[in-house]
């Protein structure tokens, strides 16, 4: 009796599977590739986001993988600078040879990513939280995708909450990159329409022990309130000395604010009148199920910036290469809209749905995919829609107020949009 070793029979059921080509045979095990700033001052909300990342692999493998192949997963740490990001990014392209990866948290990061390596080595980028608009505006050449609306949907819905909260004299203090930049942009377009006014806009950058001229410099206009736009490290200290010299407890945050290590670094008794932004999940099914198999493996709740879109973000790549007829950038950036085709079969989160999935695919059939914040459709520029939450902090914990449909996003984009 011929016995086969085991590199010798996993090579023949290749074959077979491929039906006996040998070009047609997928190298495994197939990689794709993950740059967080798992350090830096972006490291507090980063955690979950890496967890998110990780059980959408433990849940593409245990669905089938990529091509019959388990998926390995390289995950490099940009530090939220973007040096190390490029350095980061070259090494996964380079040296792993990753057709595709998930990446970054910083839009600062993101868009010399995209200058220096996805565009130029037609690779396939998918960001959780990079929101900045001009990420779309064809410098990418179509390899940069992200599964989180651009910072208008936040700075939108950030200054029809501050209007509708009667704020009327607001200092903006932003972090000096493309995101603070793109954000600030937008808030100041449509602002004065709702009724406010921006006192003084007041920029800084990152990383420092102290943001004190900053602060006195916002105060010197004697606004009423303030708006940051940056990460929780700066955050804590920027809000900390604002108080401090006798600022407004009416204070408007972005989404990365919306973790406990900045409220406690604050003082939750300081933040009663604060609320913040994010983006919201739709209700279903799918979303559930991600929300359960997140809390079941890490004993912790799912909530919090970038962690619903990190999974979608892994899962996109995943299907998008069980699609694409080769394991190649153009090839898998082609297929990354048929996750969500019109018409196709809704599968969803979890490894039941990515194997659903899979079998569809190799069925022909068009699939639709419903992700951990909803339905992931991807349009013409990489980008997608969706709804806001607004967040506040009660009893020193962090709580939803309440949503901004898409559908009122929509109309405050229609009515206020320049």
């Amino acid at each position: 009796m011929l016995r086969l070793t085991g590199g010798l029979a996993a090579l023949m059921v290749a074959l077979a599977a491929s039906g006996g080509s040998a070009e047609a045979q997928t190298a495994c095990p197939v990689k794709i590739g993950g740059v967080l700033p798992l350090t830096g001052s972006m490291g507090p909300i980063t955690k979950k986001i890496a967890e998110s990342a990780q059980l959408a692999i433990e849940h593409i493998n245990a669905g089938g993988g990529v091509k019959g192949c388990p998926v390995q997963f390289i995950l490099r740490d940009d530090q939220g600078q973007p040096t190390v990001g490029v350095d980061a990014a070259k090494y996964l392209v380079e040296v792993e040879r990753v057709p595709a990866f998930t990446g970054t948290i910083s839009s600062g990061v993101t868009g010399p990513i995209i200058s220096a390596v996805t565009a130029p080595s037609k690779v396939v980028q998918v960001s959780c939280c990079s929101t900045a608009s001009p990420f779309t505006d064809g410098r990418s050449q179509g390899y940069f995708f992200r599964t989180l609306p651009t910072s208008r949907t936040q700075a939108y819905a950030t200054a029809s909450e501050m209007a509708r909260r009667g704020l009327k004299k607001t200092a903006v203090i932003y972090v000096n990159t493309d995101f603070g930049s793109d954000m600030l942009r937008f808030v100041r377009e449509v602002l004065p329409k709702l009724g406010g006014e921006i006192a003084i806009e007041v920029p800084y950058n990152d990383n420092q022990p102290s943001y004190r001229a900053e602060v006195t410099k916002a105060l010197s206009a004697k606004p009423e309130s303030l708006l940051f736009i940056g990460f929780p490290k700066d955050g804590v200290t920027v809000v900390r000395e604002w108080l401090s010299l006798g600022g407004s407890q009416k204070i408007a945050l972005n989404n990365s604010n919306r973790v406990k290590d900045f409220v406690d670094g604050v003082g939750a008794k300081f933040l009663n009148e604060a609320f913040g932004m994010d983006n919201a999940q739709v209700e279903g099914p799918s979303v559930d199920a991600f929300n359960k198999a997140f809390e079941e493996k890490y004993k912790y709740d799912s909530k919090g910036p970038g962690v619903h879109t990190q999974y979608d973000a892994v899962m996109a790549i995943g299907l998008a290469m069980n699609i694409a007829p080769e394991l190649t950038g153009p090839a898998i950036k082609d297929a990354m809209r048929k996750i969500h085709t019109p018409g196709g079969e809704t599968v969803g989160t979890g490894p039941e749905e990515f194997k659903k999935a899979i079998e569809l695919i190799k069925a022909g059939k068009p699939i639709k995919y419903h992700g951990a914040t909803g339905p992931l459709e991807f349009d013409a520029n990489g980008d997608v829609t969706g709804p806001a939450l607004v967040w506040k902090i009660e009893n020193g914990e962090i709580k939803t107020d309440r949503i901004i449909s898409i559908g009122e996003m929509q109309e405050l984009f229609k009515k206020y949009g320049g």
